[in-house]
């Protein structure tokens, strides 16, 4: 018996292999599909998608045989990835490398045939593999299919790369995404109570000086609440936008809409203000989630408003897949240049007429719409107000 020698670049091969985290898998459905067809299209009753490890050949998908693994010195496919082609032994009995491998006896091996598994850097991490128990040989057309079925199985170790190499991508995002909500909660919490408390000392300040104070201090005293009011009302934003997502955790239940909208009503309509609604029936939905996207749009309708009489619709209809809002008001409108950037976190509607606020609450809205598998846009006229249009994904 001739033992395979081992590749010139076996420490390189093998940190290749190793790369693709393949070895001592558990067996899977799309490799033994694959081994499978190897051994129909070749009239063989056995076909393995093998894996070289330094010193044993692991079988990924071992069909007709329950054997998982094989050591490496005693192997065909030890000797077939050092071909560049399919290497074949039509009668193992009558070669000189293997006509007293233990294979041969224990196994009855007597015909082999395998295409090494070489991937796109020319390194070759195993092969795909059949074998007979009589000596035989394998036409044209046999052999181009396993051929064939060798590239689908360095696909499938490419995909499979690929979705590790996607799923550790994602678990460090989501990592620092928690890390990054953590510290914004704990920054933001931590910086609240001594900006309410500069807010409450201004206007103590302002309440028992009053007559003592010249005008100009007086308004700097004005400047420096309103700032710090400015800067809390940032805070609040940021804290809702990392916490909406626990608002996705919330059972889906059936609610009627009229019991949102005077929830809502109470926290935010003045006497001035009219909104507008049909009640419905909507079933199973996320109403925290809901309720939290239309606080948003509807007090975002009701600041960017210089109406004496503010006005907000909100209405609703379902087709066979999503839950369909609108929420429309008769404020400033929004310009045409600034439509596509309205819900980017930070951005705001630029007019003279309105106090900007943080450019917070539309961006929350849209990270809300979206896990819920909807959509959500704008349109919108100057001077006669805009009407921003969602969906949320029926769920069954």
């Amino acid at each position: 018996m001739k033992s395979p020698t081992f590749p010139n670049n076996e420490n390189e091969r093998l940190a290749v292999l190793n790369s693709y985290n393949i070895l001592d898998t558990a067996p899977e459905k799309d490799y033994d599909n694959i081994s499978e067809l190897a051994a129909t299209i070749c009239d063989v009753p056995i076909a393995l998608i093998t894996i070289l490890d330094r010193n044993r050949n692991f079988f990924k998908s071992h069909f007709g045989t329950p054997l998982t693994e094989t050591p490496r010195d005693v192997s065909f496919c030890g000797h077939t990835i050092l071909e560049d082609d399919i290497f074949i032994v039509e009668d193992a009995a009558k070669d000189h490398r293997f006509f007293d491998n233990p294979l041969i006896n224990e196994q009855n091996i007597s015909f082999y045939a395998g295409v090494p598994l070489i991937n796109h850097s020319g390194h070759k991490l195993g092969t795909i593999c059949v074998y007979d128990l009589k000596p035989r040989q394998l036409n044209s057309s046999q052999i181009k299919a396993l051929k064939t079925l060798a590239k689908q199985v360095v696909n499938l170790f490419e995909l499979k790369k690929n979705n590790d190499h996607l799923e550790a991508i994602k678990q460090e995002l989501e990592r620092r995404n928690k890390q990054l909500k953590s510290f914004a909660s704990l920054v933001s919490h931590d910086l609240k109570s001594p900006l309410s408390n500069i807010i409450s000392l201004t206007d103590l300040l302002k309440d028992e000086n009053q007559n003592n104070l010249s005008e100009d201090s007086l308004q700097y005293l004005d400047y420096i609440e309103e700032s710090t009011t400015i800067l809390k009302d940032y805070i609040d934003g940021i804290l809702l936008y990392y916490s909406a997502d626990e608002l996705l955790n919330s059972k889906t239940e059936d609610i009627e809409l009229r019991t949102v909208m005077e929830d809502i009503e109470l926290i935010l309509i003045s006497e001035n203000d009219s909104l507008i609604y049909k009640d419905n029936l909507i079933e199973n939905i996320n109403k925290a989630a809901l309720t939290q996207i239309l606080i948003n749009l509807i007090d975002n309708a009701l600041k960017y408003n210089d109406k004496t009489e503010r006005s907000v619709e909100v209405s609703y209809h379902k087709n066979d897949t999503h839950h369909n809002f609108s929420v429309k008001d008769n404020g400033i409108g929004i310009p045409e240049d600034q439509q596509t950037q309205v819900f980017e976190i930070f951005k705001t509607v630029k007019n003279d007429k309105i106090k900007s606020s943080t450019g917070i609450g539309l961006s929350t809205v849209k990270n809300l719409v979206e896990k819920l598998n909807g959509q959500i846009s704008v349109t919108s006229k100057l001077g006669e107000g805009s009407t921003f249009s969602f969906s949320i994904a029926q769920t069954v």
